[in-house]
């Protein structure tokens, strides 16, 4: 849109007096689904629980989202929607959510301008989370950046991130970025109506949602929807190879109590509450997590995603966009706790390193020391999963479209003190500006207080606030690139009391990592592999499977 002002105005179909006198309020606003009407909060409007697909439950459950239907009338979106099916943590099993959850929040400031717009992907080990969390429901970031702030609920767990196709073939691999992808079609379909530019589209996830925000820009028909990315966090060490998928169906069915022979008819005919307290079971009582073996993730299915994200972004088949990506430095520094004795540490960083690629596993454990320290046990660990990923995302798509990368290194004092450090999602706060309602929030007031707090939200909401109006992060902030003659290369920007620019940081174990393939989960089990596939084709020409076998298979899983 040109106009640096907006009118909201009815579709084609709702184009008729009646739509023109309801109008005159500005919190109700046309959608290519029917009038929806928010509400006002201190200098914002807001509409929540918007629905953009149809419940996905029943005989829909594990199936690619449908669209929602139109409905007459105004719909009341005054009120956050059903959030995924999704375990509480609290001293009893129960599970809150819905099925019915594929809804979003919009948040805008109260004028009338035409604002750039912020698609959020919410984080939580694609087990948890929701648009509707306290932190993130962008309130501080919509007023402090001036943007238009969406954020989408989608399916979670074994009900968003199983690939079942090995159970049956009348489902899709990855229902929870089918889910995205179709919010946001809705996004770009709608979002003028809200004021919102639907060419300056920026989608950003921390976390889990990180990993779908590289997902979807490895998913062809996602190309268009948005047009830069930020990156925070991402675990792209969780995307599910064909090992892997095959294991976590099985074991959700063994987990159900239910037999070898179970259909997904069957498992659609289950609760969801129990299909969740199974998920639940297996991802902490399987003994997988010491394989660095999560049971959810996006999955490479050859279609909606073709190959796997760090594959494609070095062959430079992602979408073409400007990016910011980065880490914390201390993501998983509670893993210090793990363990008590050097050589324990160092079994432990054996056994997840080999699982992908024992022959290089070496090399990296020397640049590490073995993993046997506490702190280089927890650095190892958090960079396998986050930050060795997003040095080979960020030098692969610096080859083709601007890149910029950070470290977030802020801490207060208290958490130093207590061996803890930047932990993963401590950046959240600068982001969103919304330091009350943190999590960790408890952790920084022991003894030190947040006295820089505020200057690392300005100075963040800064670079991303700038990225997300212009695709370039404030001038402080260079590129991740190549050596030239300017600059010596590959520079992080290390966010912290005293931000700089670093260059190459942490380069022996950069290296460590170049030849190391993270790609394929599975690699150094190959009787597992074995185990799985000989348990398929047993199912597939209906011959008994020797219970032997089964209960081998049971046994790699740790279970007793």
């Amino acid at each position: 849109m040109d106009a640096s002002t907006w009118t909201p105005r009815p579709t084609a179909q709702l184009a008729n007096s009646a739509a023109g006198s309801v109008l005159a309020d500005d919190l109700v606003i046309p959608t290519s689904l029917g009038f929806v009407k928010g509400v006002k909060g201190p200098g914002l409007r807001t509409w929540r629980g918007i629905p953009y697909g149809k419940n996905t439950g029943g005989k829909y459950r594990f199936r690619a989202p449908r669209p929602m239907k139109r409905w007459q009338g105004v719909r009341d979106c005054s009120m956050f929607g059903d959030v995924a099916p999704q375990p509480t943590y609290s001293w009893t099993d129960r599970v809150r959510g819905s099925e019915d959850c594929l809804n979003l929040d919009i948040v805008r400031p109260d004028t009338d301008e035409t604002l750039p717009v912020v698609v959020y992907l919410h984080g939580g080990s694609f087990i948890m989370g929701a648009s509707s969390e306290k932190a993130l429901r962008g309130y501080n970031l919509v007023r402090d950046m001036n943007v238009i702030y969406v954020a989408i609920n989608f399916r979670l767990g074994a009900l968003g991130y199983l690939d079942m196709r090995s159970v049956g073939e009348d489902c899709v691999a990855n229902p929870a970025l089918h889910d995205q992808l179709l919010a946001l079609k809705w996004v770009k379909k709608n979002i003028e109506n809200f004021g919102g530019d639907a060419d300056n589209i920026t989608l950003m996830g921390e976390s889990a949602g990180a990993a779908g925000v590289i997902s979807l820009m490895c998913v062809p028909t996602a190309h268009s929807l948005f047009h830069r990315a930020v990156v925070q966090s991402a675990p792209m060490a969780t995307v599910h190879s064909a090992t892997q998928s095959k294991l976590w169906a099985r074991e959700l069915v063994y987990r159900m109590a239910l037999s070898r022979e179970t259909t997904l008819d069957e498992l659609r005919r289950e609760s969801a509450e129990d299909l969740v307290r199974a998920g639940q079971s297996m991802l902490w009582r399987s003994g997988e997590l010491l394989y660095l073996n999560s049971c959810y993730g996006p999955t490479v299915d050859g279609t909606l995603l073709p190959d796997h994200p760090i594959t494609m972004f070095e062959q430079g088949r992602q979408a073409r966009i400007p990016l910011i990506i980065g880490t914390n430095s201390d993501e998983t520094s509670f893993s210090k706790a793990f363990y008590l004795r050097n050589s324990a540490r160092r079994r432990s960083a054996l056994r997840m390193l080999n699982v992908f690629d024992p022959e290089n596993t070496d090399l990296v454990m020397d640049a590490y020391g073995g993993g046997e320290s506490r702190s280089e046990f927890a650095q190892l660990l958090a960079d396998a999963i986050f930050w060795a990923p997003s040095v080979r995302l960020a030098q692969a798509h610096a080859r083709y479209e601007p890149t910029w990368m950070y470290r977030f290194d802020y801490a207060p004092e208290s958490l130093r003190r207590i061996g803890l450090g930047a932990i993963h999602s401590f950046e959240l706060n600068a982001v969103f500006g919304d330091h009350e309602s943190s999590r960790a929030m408890g952790f920084t007031r022991i003894g030190g207080g947040i006295n820089h707090l505020q200057d690392i939200t300005d100075l963040v909401q800064h670079h991303w606030g700038e990225f997300i109006r212009t695709a370039k992060p404030g001038e402080q902030w260079r590129p991740y690139r190549g050596r030239t003659d300017e600059e010596p290369g590959r520079g992080t920007f290390v966010i912290d009391t005293t931000s700089r620019m670093e260059w190459d940081p942490r380069q022996a174990k950069r290296m460590a990592w170049e030849n190391y393939d993270m790609l394929e989960w599975g690699t150094g089990r190959p009787d597992l592999a074995a185990e799985l596939d000989y348990l398929l084709a047993q199912e597939e020409s209906d011959e008994p499977v020797p219970e032997m076998r089964w209960m081998g298979l049971m046994q790699m899983f740790g279970v007793r």
